[in-house]
């Protein structure tokens, strides 16, 4: 049986068709480069209808999200929260939920409720995530400050944590990798965190983004490459 993972980025879809562990298909579209009159929502139909899948995996990585205590029983806020990082359209949006019990914390996100449907419609075995809860779990903290990037293409999440305590998560839209470096940067100044005492991890799409890598070894001390996307190895789509 085939299970589907989908990873929906900033203008962009990426999925994954494998069987038993192996990756089959992988593919990456963006639509403004590829094709500007199409969308999204036709290339999630078109894959949709693609294959029989025995079970549906999704990851957002938009940045329509908020981070709170785990917990926190408020849940009908969570529109609300959302709307003070970015505009919020509730006619057209599902508010979600990923809860990491390990960290305690909670993440609110909205999905697209059009991408929503389509997929639900197939009633098929399917789990919603958030990708800032996805990449969580795959990182291995020291009692350190660290800083854990991962790169998408024309976006980027990291996390800033302190001997194990999650001090910061953001996740950013840019056009440019300047961009990357300038938040990053300017995020290290405002939590306390010391270039020499700081350790960064980086994640992803580390190849198209060799300038952002270059230009943060000219700043940072202690820079290391954990995990670079090559076909068939995403590793937020893994797993």
């Amino acid at each position: 049986m085939q299970k589907l993972s989908l990873l929906f980025t900033k203008d962009g879809l990426q999925y994954q068709i494998s069987k038993n562990k192996t990756v089959l298909e992988e593919h990456s579209y963006f639509a403004e480069e590829e094709n500007p009159t199409a969308t999204v929502s036709q290339k999630l139909d078109e894959i949709l209808a693609k294959k029989n899948y025995s079970e549906i995996a999704v990851v957002s990585a938009l940045n329509h999200f908020t981070v709170m205590p785990e917990g926190f029983p408020e849940h009908e806020l969570g529109y609300d929260l959302i709307s003070f990082n970015a505009p919020v359209d509730r006619e057209h949006e599902e508010l979600m939920l990923s809860v990491n019990k390990k960290q305690g914390v909670q993440f609110y996100y909205t999905f697209p409720r059009n991408h929503y449907q389509s997929i639900k419609k197939l009633n098929l075995p399917t789990k919603f995530n958030f990708s800032g809860e996805k990449f969580r779990q795959s990182l291995n903290l020291r009692n350190q400050k660290e800083i854990h990037i991962n790169l998408y293409h024309h976006q980027c999440e990291f996390f800033a944590f302190d001997r194990k305590k999650m001090v910061l998560y953001n996740n950013l839209d840019v056009n440019s990798e300047v961009d990357f470096l300038y938040f990053i940067m300017f995020t290290l100044s405002k939590i306390g965190f010391g270039i020499s005492e700081t350790h960064f991890f980086v994640y992803g799409e580390t190849t198209e983004n060799e300038t952002f890598i270059t230009e943060l070894r000219k700043f940072v001390k202690n820079l290391k490459i954990v995990f670079d996307n090559i076909p068939k190895r995403n590793f937020v789509m893994n797993g």
